[in-house]
């Protein structure tokens, strides 16, 4: 099944930002567009907007003067569904509302042909619910795209239980002519992006509701040390708090309320305050005009110790031992069958985080995942009320004289970083092993939706195979109400041999 012929035309129902997005971007591959939305008068606004849009595209020398009045003239505002009768895909964006875009449909359904492709652009419904108030629910399929749609290159194609293969591989196709990349994913609660992606909020604000740290130090930590984009904290004021809690209320309930996924009490409290983000001057920050930006943690600095003690493998953290040589300090390794620590002159020791807390052991500072340890301009480090202060200072000035700033948090079993990516590897494994879309598609989804330094597959394999499972196993210890739980695909993953996973098992 191929894409759409470039002269059929396409439709798209709601002209709001995620509905002119899609228009501008279906306008551009080469197709002749046709605009509706039950608002009198709004899709002739949106097609006047679009064309302001394609203007600045030819400033920007994106798309020739020519291109752009060809394109003029294939968009076209209609007055009433019936005007969309002879189109080949009709790209509904309205309402997030399981009854208002279902009569929809049921009315598209009465006016196109029957091999007219209909798909969804929800990010929160199920595709199969959509389609359950058609008569043909085989021709309706999920198209997700990202915001903003002309920009972002992410579309997942969502097949609902009832879509027909050709229907998703037609869309899947189209996608594809239009300079997007597609991944194809299963009708789940969140779809890829939604449901992987909620530990990278959750596990921040769970971090801030224990009194670990504040946003500001949170945020930087995922930045600096992460390698992600944006924190949490300063991502989600940007997607607006109401709309990233309803989310995650939405993959909650849809879960049947599961653990994994439960909202936060803190977010639900800033929403209810009307701190919505940057939208409405407030949310975590203050986006007044004149307001000042909090500032990380950041320690003071302190004397670097003379040498260190390194027993056993440090695992992801390996690297830190060149590094410190690179420093001028002095590293002697002693094979240790159950260490993966270092220990300093004091005494103490300093291990990466694991899932422990730091008042189970005498004298032990723990030190945050990064993505990359010598990119890394900052490391987070836990210590609790039995750490000595001489283990910390030289913990602290270990790290400084790697030239890190160094944040000091509250004593959180797997800090930030760590706990963050285990969690997101072991929904993504989950997430394959429910055939909701494959290991490529994944990585792919997370990379280019949300910008993840790396996609969960990728990370895994460079943290090691048990990694994420024991960091989480150590967690639902210490949280057994089931949040932290790996999951079985996870604990398959961990236990497998070589072989057994290169044979596909």
């Amino acid at each position: 099944m191929t894409a759409l012929d470039l002269s059929s035309p396409v439709a798209v129902v709601g002209t709001g930002t995620m509905g002119q997005g899609i228009a501008q971007v279906a306008l551009v591959a080469g197709h002749p567009v046709r605009l509706y939305d039950a608002a009198p008068g709004r899709a002739r606004e949106a097609a006047d907007a679009i064309g302001v849009r394609l203007d600045r595209l030819v400033a920007k020398d994106r798309l020739t003067g020519a291109d752009r009045d060809a394109a003029r003239a294939r968009l076209t505002p209609a007055e009433n569904l019936a005007d969309l009768a002879d189109c080949a895909l009709v790209v509904e964006a309205v309402l997030e509302r399981l009854d208002v875009k279902q009569e929809l449909f049921r009315a598209l359904e009465e006016i196109v042909h029957d091999d007219c492709l209909l798909a969804t652009n929800t990010s929160s419904l199920s595709v199969t619910a959509i389609g359950g108030a058609l008569r043909n629910p085989g021709r309706l399929v999920g198209l997700h795209f990202f915001n903003p749609a002309p920009l972002l290159p992410l579309v997942e194609v969502v097949s609902g239980f009832a879509t027909d293969v050709t229907s998703a591989t037609r869309a899947y196709e189209t996608a594809r002519a239009w300079g997007k990349t597609p991944v194809a994913c299963a009708d789940t609660p969140g779809f890829i992006v939604n449901r992987i992606a909620r530990p990278f909020y959750a596990e921040a604000f769970a971090v801030y509701e224990a009194q670990g740290a504040d946003p500001a130090t949170i945020d930087a930590v995922l930045r600096e040390s992460g390698g992600f984009r944006m924190g949490a904290f300063e991502l989600t004021d940007l997607i607006g708090q109401d709309v990233n809690e309803s989310v995650t209320h939405s993959v909650w309930q849809s879960f049947f309320q599961d653990v994994r996924f439960t909202p936060s009490l803190a977010q639900r409290r800033l929403v209810e305050s009307g701190r919505l983000g940057r939208k409405s001057g407030h949310g975590w920050y203050d986006h007044r005009a004149g307001a000042d930006r909090p500032e990380p943690h950041t320690a003071e600095p302190q004397q670097p110790p003379a040498y260190v003690v390194a027993e056993g493998d440090l695992g992801p953290a390996s690297e830190l031992l060149a590094m410190i040589r690179e420093a001028g300090i002095r590293v002697r390794e002693e094979d240790e069958d159950n260490g993966t620590r270092l220990v300093l002159p004091g005494g103490g020791q300093l291990a990466l985080a694991d899932g422990q807390t730091s008042v189970e052991f005498r004298d032990v500072v723990y030190f945050d995942l990064a993505l990359d340890y010598r990119r890394a301009t900052r490391i987070a480090l836990s210590a609790s009320q039995d750490t000595s202060p001489q283990t910390l200072a030289e913990a602290t000035g270990l790290f400084q004289a790697l030239g890190k700033d160094v944040s000091v948090i509250g004593d959180v079993p797997g800090m930030i970083v760590a706990r963050t990516v285990a969690r997101i590897v072991d929904l993504a494994h989950d997430a394959v092993a429910k055939g909701v879309a494959t290991e490529e598609d994944i990585d792919t989804a997370m990379r280019l939706g949300v910008n993840y330094p790396l996609g969960p597959f990728e990370w895994s394999r460079r943290l090691g195979r048990n990694w994420a499972y024991a960091l989480l196993d150590d967690l639902h210890l210490r949280d057994p109400s089931g949040r932290y739980a790996p999951s079985l695909a996870l604990y398959r993953h961990a236990y497998a041999s070589d072989k057994r996973e290169v044979s596909g098992s």
